[in-house]
């Protein structure tokens, strides 16, 4: 790494530190207090030792005895320093450690927090491991020194605190300090600058090898249908090989620096003895001053490492400081208004000549327009890759169109309040997703006005209270991660129930009974066209029984309207749709002679 990066990361890891102690300034200043104390009180100690052997050890070998009291005196200053020691010591790890966890928690929040206001179309361009790791790993390593730093700032004081002291006692001696303590600094800062790249690409690859592994759990199912296993394994063994790599060159560095430091101060110690010696000779120091400038040299090597701690974690610091504000700063975020929908009837869901695309990508939706009344069931039908499913983001808001309005009741939808627009509408996605939680948790949300009537009562719609009443603890049902213990038909009915508890006004359902026999499929959707539900139902339909439930159909082809009407108006009008919907039936029939040869 060349020079002006290495001082350009030393500036941004600083910038990183002052961020955290402006944050956190109480706890800093209690660390750095302790710290600062522990300093002086070793620089104490070591006029108090070249005390002790100066004028009583010296003396009592002459003479041959000393008095009890002396060594009784002696005994109290050494545990009064001790005790003061552990009480600075306290304080610096209670400063610097409540620092570092409270900061690491604040972040994670943050980061979290984040996630959750983004847009479904920033998720998709990261992977969930990486996202995982920028709430857990990048924010760890962005305030590792904070461990640290109160011991080096407090390090700092002490090296110009016994620099004054080490001058007050012999100036001679003190020049073994003056070219020791830079000579310390530049090997610290040499350090850093070589560790950095090595800490930027372990860190880096840390945050690859979390979104490899979560990849391959996340698909373990496909791993293991397909036979796959030695090739994911070998391809984890990749970015985990590089991952070691990157670890043990940090290692190496690190076995080589800290021996050099630990060297350093004896080395400074030898020359203190050795110009000691000769200065106790010409009668310019006494042995109290030798001892105590030789004692001194010898307890500033380990307080001395904590500099080089900060400055070789800079580099990690910096590069999980980055991929952090990377996203906290990330834009996509829609805007929100303050109107919401008045009244609790169903509402009239509108969508007028809408355009979409997904990033610079080709129009998904061309001038898409369609109307569900209030109350109705419209069921948008077409081939795969018309659209359907970006109707359904785009009904709920998750995204916006690029051109042309999706209204409620004649209110456009980034003028509804956030909360205003999700207590109006539900998705019922493609994928149900199912927490690992109770049935009651899993559909109160821990939302307000959702009890067990209302619970019961959406279960009932979604023809799920039978299963749900014969589980071990009906609601109280542990479901395990992702709904683990449940068949992928009640996962289904389970994510339904968890919408309509809610009581939406507008109901979108993206092919939210695909794993749900025919016949409760039918039940549920007669249930809720009944009005039972409230609302007005948007539904991606594959079936011919769940198409001829809807009041009305919109038939789609390359994310063009193409026609509208009834299921029958468009048989008896439209070929396209005659051979898609056939199409649909012949699959589920070999589908359903299929299973029935199985069983």
């Amino acid at each position: 790494m060349s020079t002006r990066s290495s001082r350009d990361v030393l500036v941004r890891g600083l910038h990183v530190l002052g961020r955290a102690i402006r944050t956190e300034p109480r706890l800093f200043t209690i660390g750095v207090a302790g710290s600062s104390l522990f300093g002086l009180l070793v620089i104490a100690n070591s006029y108090v030792v070249g005390a002790v052997i100066g004028r009583v050890v010296v003396p009592a070998f002459a003479s041959g005895s000393t008095s009890t009291g002396t060594l009784v005196l002696i005994a109290a200053v050494f545990l009064g320093l001790s005790v003061l020691r552990v009480a600075t010591i306290f304080g610096r790890r209670l400063g610097a450690g409540y620092m570092q966890f409270r900061l690491q928690a604040r972040y994670r929040r943050a980061v979290t927090r984040r996630y959750l206001s983004l847009p479904p179309a920033w998720h998709q361009k990261h992977a969930t491991g990486t996202l995982l790791s920028n709430a857990n790993s990048d924010v760890e390593a962005a305030f590792v020194p904070i461990a640290p730093l109160p011991f080096a700032v407090g390090t700092i004081v002490m090296i110009l605190a016994a620099v004054v002291a080490l001058f007050l006692t012999d100036w001679v001696l003190a020049m073994v300090g003056v070219v020791l303590f830079p000579a310390l600094f530049a090997l610290n800062t040499f350090y850093a600058r070589r560790m950095s790249p090595r800490q930027i690409k372990a860190q880096q690859m840390r945050a690859k090898v979390s979104a490899v592994a979560h990849e391959s759990f996340d698909g373990a199912l496909v791993v293991k249908t397909m036979g796959r296993e030695e090739d994911e394994s070998r391809r984890f063994k990749v970015f985990v090989d590089e991952l070691r790599d990157s670890l043990i060159s940090v290692g190496r560095l690190r076995g080589l620096f800290d021996p050099i430091m630990d060297a350093l101060p004896s080395v400074g110690t030898l020359a203190v003895l050795l110009l000691g010696a000769w200065r106790l000779q010409n009668g310019a120091i006494s042995v109290t001053e030798l001892v105590t400038v030789a004692f001194l040299f010898t307890v500033l090597a380990f307080p001395v490492r904590a500099i080089g701690w900060v400055l070789g974690e800079l580099p990690r610091s910096v590069a999980g400081w980055e991929r952090v504000q990377a996203v906290l700063a990330a834009d996509g975020d829609l805007a929100y208004g303050s109107a919401t929908v008045a009244g609790s009837e169903p509402v009239t869901l509108r969508f007028d000549k809408v355009d979409f695309a997904y990033g610079d990508g080709p129009l998904v939706l061309n001038d898409v327009s369609f109307t569900v009344p209030p109350g109705k069931t419209v069921a948008l039908v077409g081939a795969t890759g018309s659209g359907k499913s970006t109707i359904a983001s785009l009904a709920v808001r998750l995204v916006d169109p690029d051109a042309g309005v999706i209204t409620f009741d004649g209110t456009e939808l980034p003028a509804l309040s956030e909360a205003g627009l999700t207590s109006a509408s539900a998705l019922v996605p493609q994928l149900p997703f199912v927490f690992d939680d109770t049935v009651r948790g899993n559909i109160t949300l821990e939302r307000d006005g959702v009890d067990d009537e209302a619970v019961w009562a959406a279960l009932r719609l979604a023809e799920a209270d039978g299963f749900v009443a014969k589980l071990p603890d009906a609601l109280d049902t542990a479901v395990g991660e992702r709904g683990t213990s449940l068949s992928g038909g009640q996962r289904q009915r389970l994510t339904l129930a968890r919408a309509l508890a809610g009581r939406p006004r507008v109901l979108v359902l993206d092919d939210a009974t695909s794993a749900v026999d025919p016949r409760v499929e039918a039940a549920i959707l007669a249930s809720l066209r009944g009005g039972d539900a409230g609302a007005s139902i948007l539904v991606v339909a594959y079936r011919r029984a769940t198409i001829a439930l809807a009041d009305e159909v919109v038939y789609l082809e390359q994310g063009k309207v193409v026609a509208t009407g009834t299921h029958t108006e468009l048989l008896a009008a439209h070929a396209g749709y005659i051979e898609l919907v056939t199409a649909y039936e012949r699959a589920e029939a070999e589908k359903a002679e299929a299973e029935r040869v199985e069983a």
